[in-house]
């Protein structure tokens, strides 16, 4: 079973054991929001006042989208079906992908859109791309992933929500994932739901934001896979959304956190448009919070990273930009020459061309044999005047001097001076991170509970 269907399987059993609460369809509509708890843990109606998401147009690598959807209708894009080719809006069967959207961007439906399930940035938009689903992606050169990020790129999202995992990625796919960090996306993926401490290719890729599940206590899911690239923790037990092929759905799983933690992406690029994906990330780290009792934990820890989102906070609070990448690692390309001179696997190699080129370079024996003696006439000159200056005492300044190497107008080297994220930093100190999550705006407002059933 390939990680990309374990995520999915985990859902939808939880999904079968939700309907002992009841079935959706006989669900009251007011029931569907009040179980959306993650709602009102981030005190989201406060959150809208500052920004909903409006502008930012947010890609859901996923099952298809039901686009139809009431919650959904006019949130979301034709996009694209990478396996089966034609728009990725019009799903009735899996619902996975429609859940992700409607977690990010649902607007709800009815008199004033208090009814069905609302998303934590419900004017944004979803880009829905289709990806094969089970074992498909994750064999060897299928493309899917590199193709679905490309596309998703190219038509202009700024998020990219990834639900799933990949075990293993191919070259292609790494170029993509450089490409879109090239481009200022951010990029989100789920570290899964087994429990387990370690974090696949994917998850683990230089420039990601993984992310990983907590409970309404802000307690860590069990079934949260962790690592030491866990950046964020986000809700995911219990979680209400929309689906495809019935009403609405509730599952417990990572998937849910990476979409509540894209859904605060778009709220930020919608209020900070010039922010870099690393000057964004680097709002939500710096707002995240720990539950009571596990402040003093040196952070980033390999279970909730640098704690669970805080979107008001993360909205409201004077927080300086930062660098550019923030607390996010930089890819490396994969058709850029590698260290030491030799070639990545696609980059062209010049050395061997160019010596060989210089070689046969056309010049004659007598061409040669002038360019010596020009040389050596040179060396004398140099010879005569330095003995010269010797004699009399008059020797130039030093290399450093005037001039020379380190002087001005020469090609000396400046003292060399320590980057940002090579002093003790915000990354490195606990204050900004441990702030008791009982203050305004702050998840969880209360001390934990364990939810029903866990």
């Amino acid at each position: 079973m390939s990680f990309t269907r374990t995520l999915r399987a985990v859902g939808g059993v939880v999904v079968a054991g939700a309907l002992l609460f009841g079935s959706a369809s006989a669900a009251s509509a007011d029931q569907i929001r009040d179980d959306q708890w993650p709602l009102k843990s981030f005190d989201a109606e406060s959150v809208w006042k500052v920004s909903t998401g409006k502008g930012v147009t947010v890609a859901v690598i996923d099952d298809p989208v039901n686009g139809d959807h009431p919650d959904l209708r006019g949130n979301v894009l034709p996009g694209k079906d990478v396996e089966n080719g034609g728009p990725a809006n019009q799903e009735d069967q899996d619902d996975h992908g429609t859940a992700m959207a409607s977690i990010i961007a649902g607007h709800g439906h009815g008199a004033g859109n208090v009814e069905g399930v609302k998303g934590l940035a419900p004017s944004a938009k979803i880009l829905p791309v289709g990806i094969p689903s089970g074992d498909t992606i994750s064999a060897p050169n299928s493309g899917g992933l590199a193709e679905a990020v490309n596309y998703a790129v190219d038509n202009g999202a700024s998020v990219i929500n990834m639900s799933f995992g990949q075990d293993t990625l191919t070259a292609e796919d790494k170029q993509a994932l450089v490409n879109a960090v090239k481009k200022n996306v951010f990029l989100v993926v789920a570290t899964g739901n087994d429990g387990v401490g370690k974090l696949d290719q994917l998850t683990s890729f230089p420039g990601v934001v993984a992310v990983g599940a907590v409970d309404k206590g802000g307690q860590v899911w069990a079934d949260s896979n962790y690592g030491p690239q866990t950046m964020l923790t986000a809700p995911g037990t219990l979680i209400r959304s929309a689906a495809a092929s019935k009403p609405y759905r509730r599952a417990n799983g990572t998937s849910d956190s990476a979409a509540y933690v894209s859904g605060a992406a778009a709220l930020i690029r919608a209020k900070f448009p010039d922010l870099t994906a690393g000057q964004v990330a680097n709002r939500l780290v710096k707002t995240a919070g720990l539950p009571p009792g596990q402040e003093g934990m040196k952070l980033p820890d390999p279970h909730y990273g640098y704690g669970f989102i805080r979107p008001l906070r993360a909205l409201t609070q004077n927080i300086p930009a930062g660098s550019k990448n923030g607390p996010l690692k930089t890819p490396k390309d994969e058709t850029a020459p590698a260290a030491g001179g030799a070639s990545a696997p696609g980059a062209s190699s010049t050395g061997g061309d160019q010596a060989s080129g210089q070689q046969d370079s056309g010049l004659g024996t007598g061409a040669i044999v002038g360019i010596a003696v020009g040389v050596l006439v040179v060396v004398a000159v140099i010879v005569i005047v330095v003995v010269s200056q010797k004699k009399k005492g008059r020797n130039g300044p030093p290399p450093g001097g005037p001039g020379g190497f380190g002087g001005p107008g020469g090609p000396g080297f400046p003292p060399q001076q320590q980057g940002p994220y090579q002093q003790p930093g915000p990354y490195q100190q606990p204050g900004p991170y441990q702030q008791q999550p009982s203050a305004p705006g702050a998840f969880p407002p209360a001390p934990p509970t364990q939810p029903p059933g866990q």
